[in-house]
């Protein structure tokens, strides 16, 4: 019969992790749930009222809700879908050893350690349409000056591939370090086999390139859907609703006191998130292959 110190012994390691339980709960748990609730009300910092639903159909009947659902669903799978293919070439060119490899590991990793904050407001600026110096330096080279943030044709694409460039170095990081993890035998066997460098990347790398595939698609996906800072810097949801995304929407809720409507516009974007992530991520773990 085990006596109450074998117990207590028994379970010690777990009394280690009730720390960051706790703090979990706290920052994570309890607020993500208190949110279900006050979406439901209308509140403000002391008091708040249930009404239900309405906060969700005052939220859907907004002029810019739709516009900006679609636009953060183009922004969202645009700048995933560009950071996992190119971020994997550029990882292959990077892994390979050479004088220059750690500087430009270096130089694209740096975009990252900049706030969002910081790159907008640095590429408003550069893409002024005629103080820019983006414009300033297409129109010695014969290249036609562009309303970069000002048309509504090109204001989504030139923030994509703003987002595209700050985000790149962290997906290409985890790439080279997937690509390390590789045991080199798998590719001398393949050599042995026969096989070229096109079938050596599709039957060797790829299959065991899945697990950093599936976190660079998870992490840029999650990011893309829940993403404003950048947006709102630069554009402001504009001109018109051409940028406008859920988190600018919320944002802008949020600013003008309408706490409850913009708790609403945060669980939604909290279940789209989910609906949309935890699949994908479950069908392209299925795909990882063990060592």
């Amino acid at each position: 019969m085990k006596t109450r110190k074998t117990i207590l012994q028994s379970y010690y390691s777990y009394w280690f992790a009730v720390p960051g339980l706790i703090i979990y709960l706290l920052i994570f748990v309890l607020p993500t749930f208190s949110s279900f609730y006050f979406a439901l009300t209308r509140w403000d910092m002391l008091t708040s009222t249930f009404i239900g639903f309405q906060n969700f159909k005052t939220f859907f009947s907004q002029t810019n809700t739709k516009a900006s659902l679609a636009n953060t669903f183009i922004y969202a799978f645009s700048t995933s879908l560009s950071k996992v293919v190119f971020g994997l070439f550029i990882a292959l060119g990077l892994v390979k050893k050479s004088k220059a490899h750690s500087y430009l590991e270096s130089l694209i990793f740096f975009p990252t350690l900049l706030g969002y904050v910081v790159v907008g407001i640095t590429f408003s600026k550069l893409m002024h349409p005629s103080r820019g110096l983006i414009n300033m330096m297409l129109g010695p080279i014969g290249l036609p000056k562009l309303r970069w943030l000002a048309d509504p044709a090109i204001a989504m694409p030139a923030v994509i591939l703003v987002d595209f460039w700050q985000g790149i170095g962290i997906t290409t990081v985890i790439y080279i370090a997937g690509l390390n993890s590789i045991p080199q035998t798998y590719y001398e066997a393949a050599v042995i086999d026969g096989c070229n460098a096109v079938q050596r990347f599709r039957h060797v790398t790829l299959p065991l390139l899945v697990p950093a595939i599936n976190s660079v698609l998870t992490l840029s996906l999650i990011g893309g859907l829940k993403h404003y800072e950048l947006i709102w810097t630069m554009t402001e949801g504009g001109p018109g609703y051409a940028t406008e995304v859920l988190g600018t929407v919320i944002y802008k809720l949020f600013a003008a006191g309408n706490y409850g409507l913009s708790t609403a516009g945060y669980v939604l974007m909290f279940v789209l998130t989910a609906i949309l992530v935890f699949p994908l991520n479950t069908w392209v773990g299925r795909k990882e292959v063990g060592l």
